[in-house]
């Protein structure tokens, strides 16, 4: 079993693994420089390192960095603790490489307007997969929106169970109207997906918010969504805009630990405050959204 086809495999099914490489040998060890052992989400691995406890624990470390995303090194040295024999013949030490394995990341826009048509193109250049999704063909082509974006021109509700969302999938919402961006976010919440974002000002914001909790949503659900999106930048153009939504996607991506704005902030009473004073909807994401209209 090839340890590179098993990745490439293991990414398309959209799932978490980790490889570990002996990167570093010196003197007598049960492997050698470069082994490598892939293991997979489920527990299971190829390939080997050498066996016996120090790739039980190896093994155990990549548990975490399966969850921390962040890469790690082990050091071994079977000169000091007779745990470490395998009963080959060691004595000496190594160092090991572990890496995680992870899916591409895969980004929804939900509208085909100007936003999505600058988001799409900076999205594709930092490493998302990017699929336009809109119910207005002549919005949603591919002359409009060349490889390698993908693009889905349909109903809202008939493309949803055509989607494949998991832990690496990105929604943001962007079409050109509340009604559309409703509906969507009703869905959305009820997904795996990675981040959820929504543009529009804190006013539509809550207006949807309550529309849904309404029905009979779980308020949870809404503390993971973005909205107003992006990052705080002050942006004003679509192209902006865009930019500052990128900002925040790596930000997630990257499993940046400082705060960043979300939807939770309704669950603090803060909601009634921002109803009060929102007199006008925030300069670059006017309710009407009238910039996202092709």
């Amino acid at each position: 079993m090839d340890i590179y086809d098993e990745i490439v495999k293991l990414r398309k099914e959209g799932r978490r693994g980790c490889v570990a490489t002996i990167v570093s040998v010196r003197g007598s060890v049960p492997s050698f420089q470069t082994a490598k052992m892939l293991v997979r989400d489920d527990g299971s691995i190829v390939g080997t390192i050498g066996g016996g406890c120090v790739e039980a624990e190896v093994w155990q470390a990549a548990q975490d960095v399966m969850v921390s995303e962040k890469p790690t090194t082990l050091s071994f040295d079977l000169n000091e603790s007779p745990k470490y024999d395998t009963g080959l013949i060691c004595g000496g030490s190594l160092d090991i490489f572990i890496e995680p394995i992870l899916p591409a990341s895969n980004l929804l826009i939900f509208g085909a307007g100007h936003i999505a048509y600058s988001l799409s193109k900076v999205a594709n250049s930092a490493g998302f997969e990017t699929t336009v999704i809109d119910d207005r063909e002549m919005y949603a082509n591919a002359e409009r929106y060349p490889a390698p974006t993908k693009v889905i021109a349909g109903e809202f509700a008939t493309v949803f169970p055509t989607l494949q969302v998991n832990d690496f999938t990105y929604i943001v919402i962007v079409t050109r109207g509340h009604h559309d961006d409703m509906h969507i976010l009703r869905w959305a919440v009820e997904t795996r997906a990675r981040y959820i974002g929504m543009v529009g000002s804190k006013r539509k914001a809550i207006e949807i918010f309550r529309e849904l909790t309404g029905e009979g949503a779980k308020a949870e659900l809404f503390d993971r969504v973005h909205s107003p999106i992006g990052l705080d930048i002050g942006a004003i153009t679509p192209e902006e805009i865009a930019i500052s939504i990128l900002a925040q996607l790596i930000a997630i991506r990257r499993n940046v630990e400082r705060e960043l704005p979300h939807m939770s902030w309704f669950h603090s009473g803060r909601h009634l405050k921002a109803a009060a004073v929102e007199a006008e909807p925030d300069a670059a994401q006017a309710d009407d959204e009238a910039c996202t209209t092709g």
